[in-house]
């Protein structure tokens, strides 16, 4: 069974996530952020995860607590549902085509955080998202799943579109990355014998 329930409350933010990596692709997200809420749903369904998000932040500060947090929460969760990591890819990409954009999203859950992400969005907002913190959400879950996260919009024209092609690819390369191997069971994705 890889699932995890995160309960992260901070003075800034109330977080209750629960993911199956093994799921249906069914989501119930509620961020107070419309458009994130989308994108979760998106993430969930290409990823093929089950996902619930029930989150309360500090928007009348500003949504930065609130987007970083799911991440960190996000992450947390996957790190968490996939235990000693033994049998899975380890690794996933996928480049996914939305109308004029193209995205793609490259992955590691090796142990390692790092990310890079340019989304081309040159727009404060998109839909009610302020569109700056996608890094944000995805620096906060590659630091608490402890993987390298790259997302690069090599083209497009609508803002939505770039933002929505990252998050399916995102779903559908963690869907490949926490994949297990039959024939790796028992092995974990390392030389090193630790992740």
């Amino acid at each position: 069974m890889r699932r995890a329930l995160i309960d992260r409350k901070t003075t800034e933010t109330q977080i209750r996530l629960t993911i199956d990596l093994d799921g249906r692709g069914r989501f119930e997200n509620r961020t107070g952020i419309r458009f994130l809420d989308h994108m979760l749903d998106l993430m969930a369904r290409h990823g093929g995860f089950d996902l619930t998000v029930k989150a309360t932040g500090d928007l009348d500060v500003d949504q930065h607590h609130t987007v970083e947090d799911v991440g960190i929460a996000l992450g947390e969760a996957v790190s968490k549902a996939l235990g000693t990591r033994k049998g899975i890819n380890r690794a996933g990409y996928f480049v996914m085509p939305m109308d004029e954009t193209l995205a793609v999203v490259a992955l590691d859950l090796g142990g390692r955080p790092h990310t890079v992400v340019d989304t081309k969005v040159r727009t404060r907002l998109v839909g009610d998202l302020q569109s700056e913190l996608v890094h944000d959400f995805f620096e906060g879950f590659a630091m608490s799943a402890r993987a390298n996260v790259h997302v690069k919009v090599l083209y497009g024209r609508s803002n939505h579109h770039k933002i929505e092609a990252v998050f399916k690819a995102f779903g559908r390369a963690l869907r490949v990355a926490t994949a297990k191997d039959a024939r790796l069971a028992k092995m974990l994705p390392s030389t090193k014998g630790l992740l």
